[in-house]
């Protein structure tokens, strides 16, 4: 009875097979899509490369993997290894933390240190049928580990010399400066890179056509920008404006402007309007300081979050074509000092105000 307690429960007279199938269905669809081997990695052709040669010898070493979100650090060290271990292994010899939740000293003494002395078990065949490596040695996947304290990463440092033999560690961060220096030397760096749009595009493409939604050229660039290489969130984008579409009889299409709602950031046709009264396109400038004041009012009544608004403005004027680098350089001072203030929170309607006054001046 005990036994069968944590068993999830299954409908009489419902096959296993269609319960699994709901269960598939049910999930989001970054789990679901998540690569199952490091094959199915997109955009990281080094990193493949080098792991892949693992695989042959079996010979890991310690890891960092680190770099923007979104970009595979989490999946690719969880499809290695699935396909070291297999099924039937991978939950007795890999054991994954995210080290924002338990960062401090006492997981390390306790938890780290009890998993990293055990002896792995001897190989035991594969319930699919396939052969795997299954090396000697378990694999402790330490997500978000810049999140540690220091003391914890010290602790740790130990660990990892006195169970080499029978451990492998993969430490996943965002930051590696936060990672102190001698746990950093202890493990093979590898640096993931934000995907570039042709990457992203293409996997999108493959996850939309898989759940059979219709998605333009358009509607995938949108994504792609607004995403800024997190594949992670393109696709959870994709899903969330995929249900909004489905929600009506009939299915209304995906666009761009659905994709910008979804992901909080200020449509194009917005920003776009706002640095023409600003002064920024020659051909349309309106002049005088009534315009731009009732123009901020009438942005900050639509509720857009300021810091938002004036990152794609920035990044409008500085790949502006007929702007002059000295405009540019004039702006982008503005648009620093502004960002200062609203980290130390300035009143968010005065600086939109204070930078449209100063880009309008500097563009004039």
């Amino acid at each position: 009875m005990a036994a069968n307690f944590f068993k999830p429960q299954q409908k009489r007279g419902v096959p296993v097979q269609q319960v699994q199938a709901a269960e598939l269905e049910n999930q989001p669809w970054v789990e679901k899509y998540r690569p199952k081997t490091i094959e199915d990695v997109s955009a990281q052709e080094h990193t493949v490369a080098v792991l892949r040669k693992t695989l042959t010898s079996t010979n890991l070493p310690h890891m960092l993997f680190y770099g923007p979100p979104g970009t595979g650090k989490t999946s690719t060290i969880l499809a290695l290894a699935r396909q070291l271990f297999g099924p039937d292994n991978f939950r007795s010899r890999v054991l994954e933390l995210n080290a924002s939740d338990e960062r401090g000293i006492s997981i390390v003494r306790e938890k780290i240190k009890n998993f990293a002395r055990q002896t792995p078990r001897a190989q035991a065949v594969s319930s699919d049928g396939k052969t795997y490596p299954c090396p000697p040695y378990k694999i402790i996947i330490l997500d978000e580990a810049d999140s540690m304290t220091q003391d914890a990463q010290a602790a740790l440092r130990r660990i990892m010399e006195n169970y080499a033999r029978i451990t492998r560690f993969c430490l996943v961060c965002n930051y590696v400066t936060r990672i102190i220096e001698p746990l950093a030397s202890r493990c093979s760096k590898f640096r993931f890179k934000p995907l570039d749009p042709t990457s992203t595009s293409s996997r999108l493409q493959h996850v939309a056509d898989a759940e059979r939604v219709p998605v333009t050229p358009a509607v995938l660039d949108t994504l792609v920008s607004a995403s800024q290489g997190d594949l992670r969130r393109s696709i959870t984008y994709l899903q969330s404006a995929s249900r909004l579409s489905a929600s009506t009889d009939p299915p209304i299409p995906i666009t761009p402007t659905d994709i910008q709602e979804i992901a909080g950031v200020v449509p194009d046709a917005v920003v776009k309007n706002f640095a023409r009264v600003l002064g920024v396109d020659n051909r349309a400038r309106k002049k005088g300081f009534d315009n731009i004041r009732e123009k901020v009012r009438e942005i900050m009544r639509e509720g857009y979050s300021a810091s938002q608004l004036l990152s794609q403005l920035h990044d409008l004027i500085i790949l502006h074509p007929t702007l002059t680098a000295r405009h540019k350089s004039r702006c982008a001072m503005v648009f620093a000092e502004a960002d200062k203030a609203l980290c130390d929170g300035a009143d968010e309607e005065l600086w939109i105000l204070e930078v449209a006054l100063k880009v309008h001046r500097a563009c004039s």
